[in-house]
């Protein structure tokens, strides 16, 4: 009884640290947005609001003030739609992004007494097809919301969502086949396990050598996912307002604008799961460092976790720094390139990455 009960405390907390963690990370990106796209355009940025005269480089406008303008505003609901679809589709678009986090893996395992803790909020051993029915059912927040708002602008945009989704699930479906044939498994865990060996002694194996084309197009797949520049159709501001979510103001409107970056983090994190190890760090194994040549660090395995919970957060901040680049870059496509770019351009290079996969997989077991 008492193994239960640990158990459950140790579920509850690294639920609860994940879920923070994500939540504080999607609003400094708003504000790494913001000062980042006014570096890009040569601006100033946000830096009105300030405590004292304290601006903290727009800080106080993005961590501060937005949230408390937000949360204070008025919740409008237009007249003749259906309350319950209106108010639920924000939290239908938000909860899918976030519960996805359970099954990435952030460290390997913690040991405390006679307690091994996996760092992973929940141990799936199908945890990419999680993923991809969380990430399906993200889209229902877009139709919904589009649906129940009453507006023509805010009904495009739920229709556009939803062709946008299936044309880019597709790809991004086809880009985890070729991860999954790989390395052998569903399981994300044993997928960053499985990249930390070495080539030539001293480069990591990471699944960006193995498939560098599946990169490519999960990353696309995955911004595109995402509903952000280059693939904001759904929410274009210079033709359908603010898309589905024109309708939402106060807290709704915050759930929604809270989910784009969530999407950010979720995409920067299964990026470097599948394709950069993860947690891994290059010669760290659960007891220290082996380096070539016979040379040893041996670590606590404490520290050892914790090199490995920076390792993969780095990696994730990283990826999160590309997207809003991307994101302030990069043209909006028009309407025609985007499905033209889903169907014709990644689709299939994605059966091909796949096919090519197997064929070497088969030869290679064949010798």
């Amino acid at each position: 009884m008492d193994s239960l009960w640990f158990e459950l405390a140790v579920s509850t907390i690294k639920a609860l640290v994940v879920l923070l963690m994500v939540l504080q990370l999607a609003g400094m990106l708003g504000w790494v947005e913001r000062k980042g796209s006014a570096l890009i355009q040569d601006r100033i940025g946000a830096n009105r609001a300030s405590i004292f005269g304290f601006a903290g480089a727009g800080l106080i406008n993005t961590m501060m003030a937005d949230p408390l303008k937000f949360l204070t505003k008025e919740d409008l609901i237009p007249e003749g739609v259906d309350h319950l679809l209106h108010t639920l589709a924000p939290a239908v678009h938000l909860f899918p992004a976030l519960v996805t986090f359970a099954v990435i893996p952030f460290g390997d395992v913690l040991v405390i007494g006679d307690h091994t803790i996996n760092l992973q909020v929940a141990p799936l051993n199908v945890g990419i097809l999680f993923i991809l029915a969380m990430v399906s059912l993200g889209v229902y927040g877009v139709v919904l919301g589009g649906w129940a708002s009453n507006n023509r602008w805010s009904l495009l945009g739920g229709i556009r969502g939803s062709a946008q989704m299936i044309s880019y699930e597709l790809a991004m479906g086809l880009a985890l086949v070729a991860m999954i044939m790989t390395y052998g498994t569903l399981d994300l865990q044993a997928m960053v396990r499985g990249q930390g060996g070495h080539f030539l002694g001293f480069i990591p194996a990471w699944g960006i050598w193995y498939q560098p084309l599946a990169f490519i197009i999960f990353l696309c797949a995955g911004i595109a996912e995402s509903k952000r520049v280059p693939f904001d159709l759904p929410e274009s501001e210079s033709e359908l307002v603010s898309g589905f979510f024109t309708e939402y103001s106060g807290t709704k409107h915050l759930m929604f604008f809270m989910t784009d970056f969530v999407e950010v983090i979720l995409v920067a994190g299964l990026v470097t799961t599948l394709f950069f190890g993860g947690w891994q760090v290059p010669f760290l194994a659960r007891d220290g460092f082996h380096f070539p040549g016979g040379a040893e660090l041996l670590l606590p395995n404490v520290v050892v976790a914790v090199l490995q919970i920076v390792s993969f957060s780095v990696k994730v901040l990283f990826f999160c720094w590309l997207q809003i680049m991307i994101r302030w870059t990069l043209p909006r496509f028009r309407y025609d390139q985007l499905m033209r770019l889903g169907w014709i351009g990644l689709l299939p290079l994605g059966f091909l990455n796949a096919i090519v996969t197997a064929v070497v997989i088969l030869a290679w077991g064949q010798h």
